[in-house]
């Protein structure tokens, strides 16, 4: 399935969970909510998603559930809401007993909040739940709605992982493409982050937006260089169907260019290559860090080995106890489903143990390799049996190395990696729309 030579068409492309979210229906929310009110059966690591779906503008790419025109009191009881749904799950039999290993704040643009409101945020969360066993706090932050004092009530929240959504340092491909920010906020943003010392500061970059040529591409690899944060991750930039670019597509309106597929990731790969000359090492597919015992991405790696991770906010996204579910997806019925006090729970699909097993393969394929015996003691699979075929297809294709140990990709498959995981789906789920 590779798709080395296309051009970028319109759909998704980042696998981020299996089976597809287009096979998650209203039918199974019940099962959801029973798996909320039941004691946890299965000793997985537990961590919290919190939506923030505000942003300045709506970047021409985007397909995540967010909102430019939610004045400050509305933000201000969408947060007293977010509260409540953190509370009902404290108190909940599925997390009551349990610690919290991570949390995540994304969004959207949780660093559109003004510090006052962060600083509420933060002091719920301390007031619902234990601290004591937390690894790791992720904060989602566009660089233009950063100020000194908003960055003190950042760290005062408990953040731990800083993550900067750059994209690009030119002003024209960030206007082009949508985005509210300006190269001088980064650089006077990234100032006062190295001030408040943030023990992980990641920054965002995506390869193939639409403007984007060789030399600024090398000039945000240099500038990102020049930076050093502590990891960098790149994007290959797609079209999700519900995004102002593929709307416009599918409309023939455009008149946009999308570079193709081989060229994001050969972009990509130079840009892995140059971060690997100046001391980074590839944590993943997307990812470069650099090396140092504080470098763990909690999030990711718990849920990538199959955590149960807890998505609250409008839309958002959970995984509990081999159960997935999806909140309610609009802005006043989520509202509406907090003032009640009841979980805002919209659709779900309870998982088998195959499901639970090819979404671990997966997602795990994005660190680079497979372990063969992890999986035989967490699921009692020969995956090398099991997946033979695909395997062999993929290493005649240069894109893996099988052994006996298990599996690594090559430089080739880990660049295109999110091409290859659905020859890995069971036939019901092959060829239908990801989302």
């Amino acid at each position: 399935m590779s798709e080395t030579k296309k051009d970028t068409g319109v759909g998704s492309y980042f696998v981020s969970n299996y089976p597809p979210y287009s096979f998650w229906k209203d039918e199974h929310q019940n099962t959801a909510l029973q798996t909320i009110n039941t004691p946890a059966q299965q000793n997985r690591n537990l961590g919290f998603y919190m939506h923030i779906p505000f942003c300045r503008k709506r970047c021409k790419f985007c397909y995540f559930r967010v909102y430019t025109d939610k004045n400050k009191k509305q933000r201000e009881d969408y947060l007293r809401n977010l509260v409540k749904e953190l509370e009902l799950y404290a108190k909940s039999p599925a997390v009551s007993e349990r610690n919290v290993k991570f949390f995540y704040v994304g969004g959207g643009t949780p660093s559109a909040l003004a510090p006052e409101q962060i600083e509420y945020l933060g002091q719920e969360l301390r007031r619902i739940f234990s601290h004591e066993n937390v690894e790791e706090v992720t904060f989602e932050c566009e660089p233009g709605t950063l100020s000194e004092k908003k960055l003190e009530a950042i760290r005062n929240f408990g953040t731990t992982r800083l993550s900067l959504g750059v994209e690009n340092f030119s002003d024209e491909i960030l206007k082009e493409n949508g985005r509210a920010h300006l190269s001088e906020e980064i650089f006077r943003a990234y100032e006062w982050v190295k001030k408040l010392d943030f023990p992980q500061v990641n920054i965002d970059l995506i390869s193939g937006m639409v403007g984007e040529t060789e030399e600024n591409w090398q000039s945000c690899i240099d500038q990102t260089i020049d930076l050093r944060p502590t990891s960098v991750t790149i994007y290959q930039m797609e079209l999700p169907f519900n995004s102002i670019y593929a709307k416009q597509i599918l409309g023939e309106e455009a008149t946009c260019k999308v570079a193709t597929w081989e060229t994001k990731r050969r972009w990509v790969q130079d840009a892995f290559d140059q971060f690997k000359k100046v001391g980074y090492q590839q944590s993943s597919a997307y990812t470069v860090v650099l090396p140092s015992e504080k470098q763990a991405f909690c999030y990711r790696d718990e849920l990538w080995y199959g955590a149960d991770m807890i998505g609250t906010g409008v839309a958002s996204f959970s995984h509990l106890q081999g159960v997935h579910y999806q909140n309610v997806d609009k802005f006043d019925s989520y509202m509406e489903k907090c003032e009640q006090g009841v979980f805002p729970v919209h659709r779900a699909f309870p998982t088998t143990d195959r499901h639970r097993l090819i979404r671990e393969l997966i997602l795990r394929m994005k660190l680079g390799y497979l372990k063969r015996q992890e999986f035989l003691d967490k699921f009692s699979v020969d995956i090398l049996n099991e997946f033979a075929d695909q395997f062999s297809t993929l290493q005649n294709q240069g894109m893996l190395i099988e052994n006996n140990e298990g599996v690594q990709l090559t430089p080739q498959g880990l660049l295109q990696v999110d091409s290859l995981l659905p020859n890995f789906y069971d036939p019901e789920y092959q060829n239908a729309r990801y989302t």
